[in-house]
This record gives C-alpha cells, sequence and structure tokens, in this order.
C-alpha cells in the first residue's frame, strides 16, 4: 500500500483528477466558480477542477473566491492557473463584481462553534445563499449541504435517503436545512439549477472521524459510544462527486446524498486503531442505538463508487497518525446526539 507522508503529498493526491472528471470537463461548458475556496474542501477542488478541465484540453477560467483569511492559500491557486477574488460573500456589493460563471460549487457553511455565534452561523448558512442565488441566477449549482438535515435514525437500517423528509436537530442543522430552502426558493422563483449536496463526514487525513478516533487511540484518550455508528468519504471523492455533480442540476433542485457505502462501528473503527498502534482503546458510554446515517446508494447509481475504499482510508489515517502528521485541529464531534456542535 502507497502511504502518504506529507502535507504536500497529500495534497497533490487530494487534487488529482479521475478519467470521470476529465471526461465531464471536456463535456460541460462555460467557466467555473468555486465560492467558499479557502476553507477545508476548496482549495483541493478548485485544484482539481483546473487539473481536469487541463486534461481535456478546455481553456476555460477557474475562479475561486473566498476571504481567504489565510493569503497563502490564493497565492498557491494563483500559481497553478487559478483566478483568486478576495471577498466577504456576506456582502451584497461583495458579492456583485464577481465574474458571472455558467458553473458554480458553493462550500460556505460555519459549524464548528457554531453554538457561540448563532446569529452567525445563521447568516453565514442563509444570508450568503441568498447574495450568492441572487447574483448567479442563471448558473448551474452545486450546493455544499449535509446530512446534517435528516433525523437521527435507528442504527439498524442503511440510512436516511433523499426522498426523507428532514428532521434536523439543533440549530446547526436547522440553519443548514434554511440554506437548502433559501437555494429552493430561488430555484423556483428564477429557474437556477441546483444540486443539493448532502455529504457527511468526508476526511482528508488532516480530519474527519477517523482521524477523530485514530488520535484518541493513539493518545489513551477515552472514546465515547453514544453514537456508535457513522459514514465517511474520502475528501477526493467528494470533490470528485462535487464537480461531477454539476451535470445534475436541476430546477426544481435535484438532493443528493454523499458519502460512503458502509455504515461504520465507532468500536471497530477504535479496535483497529489500537491494533494499529499496539494499544487497548478505552471506550466509554452506551449506544443510544440511535445515529446520523445517510444511505448513498442514487450517488453510487449515478457517479460510480468511491475510487478511496474504507480499508484504505483506515491505513492511511493510523500511518498518518503514527508519524505525527498535522490535523486541522477541528473535530468533527460525531458524538454528539443533540445537535449542539
Amino acid at each position: 500500500m502507497d502511504f502518504i507522508d506529507s502535507v504536500r503529498q497529500l495534497e497533490e493526491r487530494l487534487a488529482r483528477p479521475s478519467l470521470q472528471d476529465i471526461e465531464v470537463m471536456r463535456r460541460l461548458r462555460g467557466d467555473i466558480a468555486i465560492l467558499g475556496a479557502g476553507g477545508k474542501m476548496g482549495p483541493s477542488l478548485a485544484r482539481r477542477v483546473k487539473r481536469a478541465s487541463d486534461a481535456a484540453g478546455v481553456a476555460r477560467r477557474v475562479i475561486a473566491a473566498s476571504r481567504f483569511s489565510d493569503p497563502q492559500i490564493a497565492t498557491e491557486l494563483q500559481r497553478t492557473g487559478i483566478e483568486t477574488f478576495r471577498c466577504d460573500l456576506l456582502r451584497r456589493d461583495e458579492v456583485s463584481p464577481l465574474p458571472l460563471c455558467e458553473n458554480v460549487l458553493f462550500l460556505p457553511g460555519r459549524k464548528f462553534g457554531s453554538t457561540d455565534r448563532p446569529d452567525l452561523t445563521w447568516a453565514i448558512n442563509t444570508v450568503v445563499p441568498a447574495n450568492v442565488a441572487t447574483h448567479f441566477r442563471d448558473s448551474r449549482m452545486v450546493v455544499f449541504s449535509t446530512g446534517n438535515v435528516y433525523p437521527l435514525v435507528t442504527t439498524g437500517g442503511k440510512g436516511s435517503v433523499e426522498t426523507d423528509d428532514p428532521g434536523p436537530v439543533g440549530e446547526y442543522a436547522q440553519s443548514c436545512l434554511a440554506r437548502e430552502r433559501v437555494f429552493e426558493f430561488y430555484a423556483h422563483e428564477q429557474g437556477t439549477r441546483c444540486l443539493l449536496f448532502r455529504l457527511n463526514y468526508a476526511i482528508d487525513l488532516r480530519y474527519g472521524v477517523l482521524v477523530d478516533i485514530a488520535r484518541k487511540v493513539h493518545a489513551g484518550e477515552p472514546i465515547d459510544l453514544t453514537v456508535s455508528w457513522f459514514n465517511t468519504v474520502w475528501q477526493g471523492d467528494a470533490d470528485s462527486y462535487a464537480l461531477r455533480g454539476l451535470e445534475l442540476c436541476d430546477s426544481p433542485p435535484r438532493i443528493l446524498n454523499v458519502t460512503g457505502p458502509e455504515k461504520i462501528s465507532v468500536r471497530k473503527v477504535a479496535q483497529f486503531f489500537g491494533r494499529a498502534f499496539g494499544c487497548e482503546p478505552v471506550l466509554m458510554g452506551n449506544d443510544c442505538g440511535r445515529a446520523l446515517l445517510s444511505d448513498a446508494s442514487l450517488c453510487e447509481r449515478l457517479l460510480g463508487p468511491p475510487e478511496i475504499d474504507l480499508d484504505t482510508l483506515l491505513h492511511w489515517v493510523a500511518h498518518w497518525v503514527e508519524i505525527g502528521a498535522p490535523t486541522l485541529g477541528k473535530p468533527t464531534r460525531f458524538e454528539v446526539a443533540d445537535g449542539r456542535f
């Protein structure tokens, strides 16, 4: 197995386009804007779009817009031929100068620390969509959302499907459903074509549920089993699905669950990392019998299975944690059952 040993290798792997990505970029017409490109997924997604377009022999503008609180991210994107625009998407006067693009990948959102500033969470998850949908009214938009818009489900089944009624738990999840409703409103009012991209628990080795569990096992910290099951998907696969999802946009909006095919046991994952690190995981709490689970069968039928499977992810994460490689310090808080992130 080829392991990933550095951030540079990780970023290269995340941004490496698949043959399917290249084919979609060959078919797709128009420029592409990635909004919220300075966050966890934005830089690798922008580079994947650019590399796939170049490999397809298609000349198009790839535009990355963000506040870019870390200016180095913008500089690195510019070096690869991506145009960057520094703007606060909460301000309509800063959105209006953005170049109109036929294709938009919408990533802005707020989760971590949302209980500290619920007003800011609601503003980012509702005002920003209104500003963007108004400006890019004629664009196709893949709108990043979350499986949190579904209720917790019993762990005996495969998880929520796209036709299930939403049932968000807590203000963060409620604001995410509101984000979807804003785009749905503009889709009905002005015909904007959208794909509501309900992603839950992407992982890129610096963050994700597997990383959270691995680090706790390695450090001898207790792992809460209250929520004992979860889904996850390699961030590179999520990026690929988003890029290819541009061809699925429609009005009214289409919904797509995006995650891996497995329902994953927290206990079994902790035991795997215990064997990898030569220690016994510390497990605590009792399974509440409910979890945030999504059934991504439709995504697999439309776009194919993930390229990176769970076994590979487990070994990659174990190696990454073992060598002391950096993390983002942003826990998923997958064990939360009351919606208070």
